[in-house]
């Protein structure tokens, strides 16, 4: 039994399904006159835990007295499931909060931020109940910031310019003004400083441009206490001694082919004099060395190694 006019507004049209097509022509907005109907639950809680994170979010409060939500979202690429999350998102925002909620979509990629500018209508293109219309950041929304004394006074700004364009020959000014700006501030501000170094680390993520800022920070790293600086001073300490080990290599080479030119001439019964066995010890050079070892094979005294293929005395 129909007991208030809550429920009869609704029940009607479990009745009378194609009353709404009917209904809704006296507003001027038509629809085909349904084929099939069928009843579906009502109840739209989740049966199972659905966990839903933005990735961001932020109650702004501004000095004329109103307030917002921002939910921010990093999007790296287009996915298609995507606005109805974000629709979702603004949804419960609004009903928890009672705050209207703002959607910002950053993208560092032109592609994704022109998939992201797209207003998503959700219902039939007759009347969608919901638009989904996200403010989107990407590459060429933000200022080129080419100098240290402008990136100085936003280095926030300048972190997040030199994210957007971190694929784009543009990046480099940007990372080179930033990193005098944040050696500047390190002499009054260590801690934030390094703070937004690290941001500017982590937003370049695998480019060339990470490189580039890996080169700048190089330059002085006193006060940069990141991944990317204890990193880079284990890249010198492995260096030297990859240089250390290498090098012990290189000598185990020579000393050991020397060895061998020795060998074979004596061997080959090839008489060896003090100096000339001095000399083939002595050369460092692991080509010289290859090519003696090759006339040692043939050769009928030492003095036919040392002279090139032309009889000349090789230097």
């Amino acid at each position: 039994m129909v007991s208030s006019p809550h429920e009869a507004l609704h029940r009607i049209f479990q009745e009378d399904p194609a009353l709404f097509v009917r209904a809704v022509k006296s507003i001027g907005i038509t629809f085909g006159a349904p084929v099939s109907a069928g009843p579906l639950p009502t109840d739209l809680t989740e049966n199972r835990p659905l966990e839903r994170r933005v990735d961001t979010l932020l109650r702004l409060d501004t000095e004329d007295g109103a307030g917002f939500l921002l939910a921010v979202e990093s999007q790296s690429a287009p996915d298609p499931k995507k606005p109805a999350s974000w629709a979702y998102y603004a949804s419960y925002l609004h009903a928890k909060y009672r705050l209207p909620p703002v959607l910002l979509v950053v993208c560092a990629d032109r592609r994704t931020a022109a998939w992201a500018s797209q207003h998503v209508d959700i219902g039939p293109p007759q009347w969608p109940s919901l638009t989904v219309r996200p403010l989107v950041l990407g590459p060429d929304s933000l200022p080129v910031i080419r100098s240290s004394e402008e990136a100085a006074r936003d280095i926030p700004l300048t972190v997040l310019s030199a994210a957007l364009r971190r694929r784009d020959p543009d990046a480099g000014a940007i990372l080179k003004a930033l990193g005098t700006a944040l050696k500047d501030l390190s002499a009054d501000d260590e801690k934030t400083a390094s703070k937004f170094a690290v941001y500017m680390e982590q937003g370049l993520g695998a480019t060339p441009a990470a490189n580039l800022w890996r080169q700048i920070m190089a330059a002085d790293l006193s006060f940069f206490q990141s991944e990317t600086a204890q990193n880079l001073r284990e890249e010198g300490r492995e260096k030297g001694r990859s240089e250390g080990r290498e090098e012990g290599r290189e000598e185990g080479r020579v000393a050991g082919r020397a060895e061998d030119i020795l060998l074979l001439l004596r061997n080959r019964g090839i008489q060896v004099s003090e100096d000339e066995r001095a000399c083939i010890l002595s050369c460092g050079d692991l080509e010289v060395l290859g090519a003696w070892f090759t006339r040692a094979i043939t050769a009928a005294s030492v003095d036919e190694l040392f002279v090139d293929a032309e009889g000349e005395p090789e230097s």
